[in-house]
């Protein structure tokens, strides 16, 4: 690629998108730690920067789809443990729910009723 022209030769759509990218580095910028700064520092768009730390924390759409199915497998052979009490269970059917709800997995408030009641130890 050719070297870019002086910013007084851009066109004005040109300029625009270039101070909107900038704006955009430096929101999102000033939201990250030091360390999430130096894992972005190379990225010379916002985009690009947006997709890294994308990515690094929510993976990729094949990694989503794993994790999904793994959390999904986990909430059908979900059971309350012995001696588990039924504020502690009741808190990782919470964060398991979430999980996939985060997912995209969408649950009717009956079937999370029936399976909270099924998983509960008999004592």
């Amino acid at each position: 690629m050719g070297r870019e022209k002086n910013w007084s030769e851009w066109s004005d759509d040109k300029r625009k998108r270039a101070q909107y990218d900038y704006r955009a580095k430096n929101i999102i910028t000033s939201a990250l730690s030091i360390d999430e700064f130096f894992r972005i520092s190379q990225c010379k768009y916002a985009k690009e920067i947006w997709d890294t730390l994308q990515v690094t924390h929510e993976g990729t759409s094949d990694v989503k789809r794993s994790r999904k199915h793994t959390l999904i497998r986990e909430y059908e052979l979900l059971r309350m443990n012995n001696g588990e009490s039924i504020s502690d269970f009741h808190k990782k059917f919470t964060q398991l729910i979430n999980h996939l709800v985060d997912l995209g997995r969408k649950f009717e408030e009956e079937e999370l009723n029936l399976k909270l009641l099924l998983c509960l130890d008999r004592s």
